[in-house]
Parts: C-alpha cells; sequence; structure tokens
C-alpha cells in the first residue's frame, strides 16, 4: 500500500470534533438531569436543551443518555379504590340531625385507616351523639365485621 507518511499521521491525529461536542453535551445533559434530581427523561432534557439555546436534535439526546445509563424516573400509578357501589347502603335515618336528648339514642360510627411500614390497620369507634363518648371500639387489620 503506497500512502504517503504525512497521510497516515494527518488521519491518526485528527481530532474528533462530533465527539468532542458529544462529550460536551453530556455535560450538560448530566447537569440537567442531576438539578431535576433525576426525574427528567429524554423528552424534558430535550427540551431543557431548547430552551438554553442548543440546536440539537431529541435522537441525539436519546443516544447520549442512554449510552450514560441516564434514565428518568416513571411516576407511580396512582391507587384508585373505588369499584362502584359495593354491598348495601343503609338508609338515611339521622337526615343530618344529631340532637338528642338523653344519652344512648342516636349512636354513630365509621372506619379510619391507618398505613404502618408493616401494613394497614382500621379503627371502628361507635359513637354516643349526646355525649361524644366512645361506646365500643374495634380494631382489625382488614376493613370488614370479622
Amino acid at each position: 500500500m503506497n500512502m504517503a507518511k504525512s497521510t497516515y499521521y494527518f488521519e491518526v491525529n485528527k481530532t474528533d470534533l462530533v465527539a468532542i461536542r458529544n462529550e460536551e453535551l453530556l455535560i450538560i445533559i448530566k447537569e440537567i438531569f442531576l438539578v431535576n434530581k433525576g426525574r427528567y427523561g429524554v423528552r424534558r432534557v430535550y427540551i431543557e436543551l431548547k430552551n438554553r439555546g442548543y440546536d440539537v436534535n431529541h435522537k441525539r439526546v436519546q443516544r447520549l443518555m442512554h449510552d450514560a445509563g441516564l434514565l428518568g424516573k416513571r411516576s407511580k400509578e396512582k391507587y384508585h379504590s373505588y369499584k362502584g357501589e359495593v354491598g348495601k347502603v343503609a338508609d338515611n335515618v339521622i337526615n343530618r340531625d344529631s340532637s338528642t336528648t338523653s344519652p344512648l339514642q342516636k349512636w354513630t360510627t365509621d372506619i379510619s385507616q391507618f398505613n404502618f411500614s408493616w401494613g394497614k390497620c382500621y379503627l371502628s369507634p361507635i359513637l354516643d351523639m349526646n355525649t361524644n363518648e366512645i361506646i365500643s371500639y374495634d380494631l382489625a387489620l382488614s376493613p370488614n365485621l370479622e
């Protein structure tokens, strides 16, 4: 192979401008990613770069973030416990009239849920509407009558 020495050394010593620009861009991408506590994904980082005046393609941002292992946190899907009308709805006998003349005429109850690291706990007190005293209560690991 006939090649001049200068051609060989020119190719060997040539600086890769694209790689240098990618390194500079990756530093800015990491800064944006860390300032936002790792919540920003490719789309939001791309928009932030556009807002800062960088003219860069979203596919380039995606490739650089993927190569650097920068993955945005996904938000958890919210839990919805509503299942429609389940069970029997009690008749509204009291009709928002909580006044009584003597104790033990009207009682009310409700269920409160407490979340702990080991699970959930349910408290169901029975209250006298005249004296506001707790007549009885039930503490259980499930919100049913068992």
